[in-house]
């Protein structure tokens, strides 16, 4: 028996995050492509917003190296076919040549498109923090 749609929805939504942890840890940037949305930035700690196409660059480059990727929490709020995914992890990476842990906040957004959920091009809602956070750049924010 499976559960309600919320429960199939928040497992969906967090087998693709899983699945992108798995390509950071896997330096499959490929996947990485298909699974995150074209308006994708990351904003680092230092504030940095980084496109998507670039961070892929520099991991095929050897900048951004993920030996490990551990979940610590998640957090998924569903609405019919959008879900907003909010989680923590914590990183062995080598970024520019530097070897550390880094405790990390993600914060994304995801749509159900043809039964799939991916990651979509909404941007972060306001008052979200603006650390170590994936999120879209089509809608400013």
């Amino acid at each position: 028996m499976h559960g309600s749609p919320d429960e199939r929805a928040h497992e969906e939504v967090v087998d693709a995050y899983r699945a992108q942890l798995r390509a950071m840890t896997d330096g499959d940037t490929d996947a990485l492509d298909v699974l995150l949305g074209d308006g994708l930035t990351l904003t680092h700690i230092t504030g940095y917003v980084q496109p998507k196409a670039e961070w892929l660059s520099q991991m095929r480059a050897g900048r951004f190296v993920y030996h490990e990727v551990v979940q610590k929490n998640v957090t998924i709020e569903v609405e019919v076919d959008t879900a907003r995914l909010i989680g923590r992890i914590v990183t062995d990476a080598t970024v520019h040549g530097t070897h550390a842990d880094r405790r990390l906040r993600l914060t994304m957004e995801y749509a159900r498109e043809s039964g799939t959920w991916s990651h979509s091009a909404r941007s972060p809602r306001p008052g979200d923090r603006p650390y170590a956070w994936l999120r879209t750049a089509s809608q400013g924010g």
